[in-house]
């Protein structure tokens, strides 16, 4: 075996781990949704119609960038483009894409989910809601890349929604951040109209940060 190999191995060993860990926490429900994660110039990414809170490293299914499966005898996701997209365009070195309830809640009432906790900030702040497309589209995949502008996390309208980080762990953690923060705001809207920090508050709690090195 390779050490390539072996990377890729182990790559969708831990999509299917990521699979089981976002399932338990309600995010993932049965084949609703799709993880992936890049090794080099290949992508391992859940295969289409698996239920993902069983899923095993064989329904786990290796791309290269430009779509051409490599290993792994299922088919991906229907929403490879999007996830390709994401790496191409954002750097990304992991991609989750869920149908999580309170994600999916804010997605069919709003058109951008406000910043209104500071930890929001590690998203990107404000979190834009993608307009609705069909799975699996082009569409869908560009009105995605294009809510991602500058944030690691997107909603999408009457769907669900889409994170990624430079590591598998960072775009699992980010997914349950959004899905902490939607239901935060789902919550707090049954009591009135929740506040929103505005930038100079989100800039101060930035500097904040920095100044006391914050994380390291």
């Amino acid at each position: 075996m390779t050490v390539a190999s072996a990377a890729l191995d182990e790559a969708r060993r831990s999509v299917a781990r990521a699979c089981h860990g976002l399932a338990g926490e309600g995010l993932l429900i049965g084949s609703a949704g799709n993880v992936s994660v890049r090794v080099g110039e290949h992508v391992a990414v859940t295969a289409t119609g698996v239920v993902l809170g069983r899923a095993t490293a064989d329904d786990v299914t290796v791309v290269d960038l430009d779509g051409t499966v490599v290993a792994g005898e299922r088919a991906p996701t229907s929403e490879l483009q999007l996830h390709l997209g994401i790496y191409r365009q954002h750097g990304a070195g992991a991609v989750v894409h869920t149908h999580a309830p309170q994600a999916t809640a804010v997605s069919l009432v709003l058109d951008e989910l406000p910043c209104v906790h500071y930890q929001q900030l590690a998203l990107g702040g404000a979190v834009r809601v993608a307009p609705f497309a069909v799975f699996g589209s082009a569409e869908l995949a560009a009105a995605t890349l294009e809510a991602l502008e500058g944030k690691s996390a997107a909603l999408l309208a009457n769907h669900g929604a889409v994170t990624h980080g430079p590591t598998l762990e960072a775009a699992v953690d980010n997914a349950l951040l959004l899905e902490w923060a939607c239901g935060l705001y789902v919550r707090a809207a049954t009591l009135g109209a929740p506040r929103v920090l505005d930038q100079e508050q989100q800039d101060a709690v930035v500097a904040a940060a920095v100044s006391r090195g914050y994380g390291r």
